[in-house]
């Protein structure tokens, strides 16, 4: 046994001689079933192989201090098949080791890489050089007990191979390698690994011998060699490799260019073709494969160590500038990337420009789809036709003539027929992109032009004199809104904001239009903040005298001042309800400051003061403070409202005396979302007067309402206003749910000397389809209070109830939109109790059918 060792290590020692000292190329990085290899501490502490091996390392050292790394002996017994070959990144050239020639031998060098120059961080250990001695002996290599003893002989280094899920590229062959004799002579050099270089990543690459072939073309850097099988001596010892801990990601892709084993299942490249290399003469010696440089690696792949490595571009041709990778591109370069990859317009928003202005579907340069100027500033143009037909009874009177001969009756007949046309043009110019944030300013003109016709039954109705007949036909220009608006600031980069508007403008108090809902002269300032949770407005309006008739704007002022404030909370409590808080100051001075203290509307009839009681000019101040919410709770829908009214009027007509206002309001209607219909219950009550002729009114009364609810338009008690008989008063005015004793809601003064109303509502909205929605509702209502009717009316015992309100309605939109809608309604009330005791048991009806067209 001794023996046979000496004899193999003296073979070892003469193959050696003979092979050529070469610097290497690259650093092999280790794969899992290699020898795993550390830097050495010159304890000759033992080193532990893949499998569970282990080995002593001696402490070799050449005179520059780096460790030598010496080659595992192989084991002629084991035939590999041809390896695949993977890739890694290319990394700057690794100092050579320069070795003594052995028995006068020449060291021929490996061809290197041109246009690979040394790492600008790393610098390898100096390595010293050692002599081979024919003596020098295989290092022991221990195993531990439970290894079989198997493994302690010789063991045959396997080709490493990656995952099986990866497939060999079917493209790439091996072409033949020419062999040749290497003189037995030539000593393997030392192969020194950089101080820089991962262990983990050195673990994961296969040892490979370095021998020296005689002719061998370098393979290119983008290349990938392809080499033939080759066997090393059985006596060349396995180099020791030492490496640091540490190594950066961007050294290992930098790695110089080593043979190793191919993975199984990597996709093969379609673009880079390999050279040809030509086969050398090696000696029967132990397989090992090689490594493919890095571009042949397809994308995506990982180190076995789990990092990804990048891949190297093939440069495509340069057909245009283009800017390297860490440089700052020159002007040439931005110009050409902006030539290739824009098309030049007038402006970003002619893009697909139409160009019909009768087409408000399609963009239009006349809703605000195109700047008229510059690029910000915008022009929308908004018309309107809204026309009515409506047919009703109401309670009327006959006049001081009557208009049949022998009519004895105190109540005439009520039919009456009406025609009402608007025609509206709103013209606005605006700056700002409200897709995104509040305009910047804004400008605002809307005329409308009105037509209305009347035909009833019964003199003194169209007109205070009784030769105008029994029909009328008006017309009127009126301005509803001319206004500028501006953002005074921004609150926060979400644009919270604050702005102002300035003119004529439509503003409505609350959700359900309970106080206040007009188009009146005044300045408003309104915003947001805390991300559009907050809403609020604090407005000042001087009102406008409206025509009696088409109950649009004049241009002449009232003598009436409405200050409101308010502030609207989203979220409150639950999630999909606003909640409000409420202020309003209502500031009529008409005793003060109408001229002569009278004033009479167009049909000759007085307004202010009303004719009730004793006709004397004066002043009202009342100050309203209210609460009110509108969303939903879960799928319940809720909408309420509580209002509390104080104040004074300076002379009661009804009361003939200064009195003090403390009246209230209250509304709540609840519904519930079934799929395609909505069932929905409503309470209404608005307080009346007890006593009419103490110093406290007690009857609520609005600024100026325009209700929508239980019913709104389509109830017949809500949308007809009736006279009540005897006076000059009504007992609730168009579009008012109020018994308020008002000579005219939109002309009139407020009385808070009334009977007041209380409502009770059962409805359903259908939404028939798409295109259809059908309401339903019916109320009940009676008086809060009949004493004020009994002492203005000199009648006693007077009932408390009104009577039955059932109204059907539809609103149809053909194109599912806002541009053509129809609106029809059919509504009857059936008297009871009070209002029989006032205007008789006979019912009342009211048809409607409206076209809105908008453009």
């Amino acid at each position: 046994m001794r023996l046979s060792k000496v004899v193999f290590q003296g073979l070892g020692i003469f193959a050696c001689l003979g092979m050529v000292l070469v610097s290497v190329d690259s650093i092999p990085l280790l794969a899992e079933d290699s020898v795993i290899v550390a830097q050495s501490d010159g304890s000759g502490s033992r080193r532990r192989l893949p499998r569970g091996r282990s080995r002593s390392i001696p402490e070799t050292s050449d005179s520059t201090g780096a460790e030598r790394i010496p080659t595992e002996p192989a084991s002629p017994s084991i035939d590999l098949e041809e390896p695949s070959v993977p890739t890694i990144e290319e990394s700057p050239e690794v100092p050579t080791v320069e070795v003594e020639p052995v028995d006068g031998t020449p060291v021929v060098p490996a061809a290197q890489p041109e246009d690979i120059g040394p790492p600008p961080t790393i610098e390898p250990r100096p390595v010293q050089e050692v002599e081979t001695s024919p003596a020098v002996t295989e290092p022991e290599v221990s195993a531990p007990a439970s290894v079989e003893q198997e493994t302690l002989e010789p063991l045959p280094v396997v080709p490493v191979t990656e995952p099986e899920e990866i497939a060999p590229p079917p493209a790439l062959e091996t072409p033949p390698v020419q062999e040749v004799e290497i003189p037995s002579s030539v000593t393997e050099p030392e192969i020194v690994a950089p101080a820089s270089v991962e262990r983990e990543s050195l673990e994961q690459v296969p040892v490979t011998p370095t021998t020296e072939p005689k002719m061998v073309v370098p393979p290119p850097v983008n290349a990938t060699p392809r080499v033939q099988e080759v066997e090393t001596l059985p006596a060349v010892t396995e180099p020791e490799r030492s490496a640091p801990a540490s190594v950066e990601k961007e050294i290992l892709e930098q790695t110089p260019i080593v043979p190793t084993t191919q993975p199984e299942n990597i996709a093969p490249p379609t673009t880079i073709e390999p050279p040809l290399v030509e086969e050398v003469d090696i000696q029967p010696a132990q397989t090992m494969p090689a490594v493919q440089p890095a571009d042949s690696q397809p994308a995506g792949r990982r180190l076995p160590s789990g990092r990804s490595r990048s891949t190297v571009e093939r440069p495509a041709p340069r057909t245009q500038p283009q800017a390297v990778a860490g440089e700052e591109p020159s002007r040439a370069q931005i110009d050409e990337f902006q030539r290739s990859n824009f098309i030049p317009i007038r402006d970003r928003w002619r893009i697909g420009y139409a160009n019909n202005f009768l087409d408000p579907y399609a963009q239009n340069v006349l809703k605000g789809d195109y700047a008229i100027i510059g690029q910000n500033i915008f022009l929308n143009v908004i018309g309107i036709s809204e026309s009515l037909f409506e047919a009703r009874s109401v309670p009327t009177p006959q006049g001081i003539s009557r208009n049949r001969a022998g009519s004895g009756e105190f109540f005439g007949r009520g039919r009456q027929l009406f025609f009402n046309q608007n025609l509206v043009a709103s013209i606005e110019i605006f700056q700002g992109s409200t897709g995104f944030k509040p305009r910047d300013w804004a400008v605002r003109f809307t005329p409308v032009f009105n037509y209305n016709y009347l035909d009833v039954e019964e003199r003194n109705i169209v007109n205070l004199d009784i030769r105008e007949g029994t029909n009328r036909s008006d017309y009127q220009l009126a301005l509803q809104e001319l206004f500028v608006e501006a953002r005074l600031w921004e609150l926060s980069p979400r644009f919270d904001f604050i702005s102002m508007r300035l003119g004529i403008q439509g503003f409505t108090s609350d959700f359900r239009g309970f106080i206040f809902a007009d188009n009146a002269p005044g300045v408003r300032f309104f915003g947001n903040f805390l991300n559009n949770r907050y809403q609020w407005n604090i407005a000042y309006f001087n009102l406008l005298e409206k025509d009696t008739n088409s109950m649009l704007n004049s241009l002449e002022i009232r003598n009436r001042r409405v200050i409101v404030a308010n502030i609207y909370k989203q979220d409150f409590i639950f999630k999909g309800y606003t909640t409000q808080f409420s202020f309003h100051y209502d500031r009529d001075v008409a005793g003060d400051e109408d001229p002569d203290g009278q004033i009479y509307d167009r049909n000759g009839f007085l307004v202010r003061p009303a004719r009730l009681g004793t006709l004397r000019p004066h002043n009202v101040h009342a100050y309203y403070l209210g609460w009110a919410g509108d969303g939903h709770i879960g799928r319940w829908n809720v909408s309420h409202a509580f209002y509390q009214v104080l104040g004074k009027s300076t002379f009661d007509p009804v009361a003939g005396r200064d009195v003090k206002i403390n009246a209230q309001l209250a509304a709540l209607e609840v519904s519930y979302d079934i799929d395609w219909w909505r069932p929905k219950v409503s309470v209404f009550y608005a307080s009346g007067d007890r006593n009419p002729v103490d110093d406290t009114a007690r009857g609520f009364d609005s600024i100026l309402d325009n209700v929508n609810f239980a019913g709104n338009g389509f109830s017949y008690f809500n949308r007809q206003g009736f006279l009540l008989s005897a006076t000059g008063v009504f007992l609730n005015n168009r579009f008012s749910f109020l018994n308020d004793l008002r000579s005219s809601k939109i002309q009139g003064q407020s009385q808070f000397t009334n009977p007041g109303v209380i409502l009770v509502s059962g409805g359903v909205d259908i939404e028939a389809t798409p295109k259809l929605k059908v309401l339903l509702n019916y109320n009940y209502l009676w008086f809060a209070s009949t004493a004020s009717l009994e002492f203005v009316l000199h009648r006693e015992d007077l009932r408390q109830s009104i009577g039955h309100d059932a109204s059907f309605g539809f609103i149809y939109r053909p194109l599912l939109n806002q541009n053509i809608v129809l609106n029809g309604g059919l509504a009857f009330l059936f008297p009871t109790g009070g209002l029989e005791d006032i205007q008789g048991d006979k019912g009342l009806y009211s048809a409607f059918f409206s076209a809105a067209f908008t453009f």
